[in-house]
């Protein structure tokens, strides 16, 4: 069994952080997204994966490499343009053979990873196995029609009425019959091969396809809201551990991590927090669910509920919170302005100016 893993598209709900960045590698708890799904991957026992890249491939390919750190032999398949799921299982055929395989979008976060639904499809091999999570708001998704049996009879692409509120979750199981499948559709209203398209094509001929509704947690971090919430979810999860140097001025309270060569000094840090190497606070307040990337500094700041990454500082600016701050990026004081009163007055007026 193999992996499609896609790493292209634009990312314009993280931007402008995706001007210059690939969303997949934005860090979450200081560490990509991608990681997370490769890791998933590896413990799922698979270990030929390709990934699908566009204009961010160098950087893919930079971060990631042959996928031997991850256990993975890693095969890059290049897409001019994100024409559609469906698009990137059509110019993954050569790779993929006529081998089975889990299609993972790499902005997406499960926790607890897909091993048990791996091994669930290896059991019982249908052609097609689809993740479903009820959602607030289905518009926003690719939705699952299910019958009274909980077979799945339909599927729809962000529709306008939802038939109901279970909307798939960016991981597919299929056998070889999805090419056919892909090649028999034709381009959706907004110039894509959907996935869910190709999927009711299975539906639709008779193909064995089915669904399993996840009660863990999923989120696809393509905004800035998600991307948050996905790092408090980690941040969670972490361990007390403190490898840099904090000094007798600070304190540190509850999950806190301080990575080796980094530095805490007159500081009150309270967790979950995590501090990169080379990154030195200073003089200021880290509060729960911040992730600081490596070599940031942060002086006479306070900072929570946030993402920074790496290279970047904040210096004298007061509070920042619910704020995901980029690579290289300098905060600071807006100089002061002289006040002054401008006046047109009328004759034998009389005012009066508290300054």
């Amino acid at each position: 069994m193999k992996a499609l893993v896609l790493s292209g598209g634009a990312g314009t709900r993280l931007r402008p952080i995706t001007h210059t960045s690939a969303k997949q590698l934005v860090p979450v708890a200081n560490k990509a997204v991608l990681f997370y799904g490769l890791e998933s991957i590896a413990a799922a026992g698979i270990t030929e994966v390709g990934v699908v890249v566009g204009d961010t491939a160098a950087e893919i390919r930079e971060a990631v490499g042959d996928g031997a750190d991850f256990g993975l032999d890693i095969t890059y398949i290049p897409q001019d343009r994100p024409l559609g799921l469906a698009h990137a299982v059509l110019i993954a055929r050569e790779y993929l053979g006529d081998d089975d395989f889990v299609m993972y979008l790499g902005d997406n976060f499960i926790v607890g990873g897909i091993r048990d639904l791996v091994d669930e499809f290896r059991r019982t091999r249908p052609d097609a196995q689809i993740l479903l999570t009820r959602v607030a708001d289905p518009r926003a998704f690719g939705v699952a029609e299910l019958d009274g049996a909980g077979q799945v009879v339909g599927l729809e692409e962000k529709p306008r009425q939802p038939k109901s509120d279970l909307a798939l979750v960016g991981v597919y199981l299929f056998t070889p019959v999805i090419h056919e499948a892909v090649r028999a559709i034709e381009p959706s209203w907004r110039g894509e091969l959907e996935i869910t398209h190709a999927i009711q094509h299975l539906i639709d001929t008779g193909a064995d396809v089915r669904s399993t509704i996840i009660k863990g947690y999923w989120k696809d971090t393509g905004n800035v809201g998600d991307m948050l919430e996905v790092n408090r979810t980690v941040l969670e999860g972490v361990e007390r551990r403190i490898d840099g140097d904090v000094d007798g001025a600070s304190e540190t309270v509850g999950r806190v991590v301080v990575e080796k060569g980094a530095r805490v000094v007159n500081s009150r840090v309270v967790g979950p927090v995590v501090i990169g190497s080379g990154t030195e606070v200073r003089d200021s307040y880290v509060g729960p669910f911040t992730s600081i990337a490596q070599n940031c500094l942060i002086t006479d700041s306070e900072l929570e509920f946030s993402i920074v990454l790496r290279d970047s500082s904040i210096h004298g600016v007061g509070r920042i919170e619910n704020s995901l701050i980029g690579r290289h990026v300098e905060v600071t004081p807006a100089p002061g302005v002289p006040s002054a009163h401008r006046l047109v007055l009328g004759d034998h007026s009389k005012v009066q100016i508290h300054s």
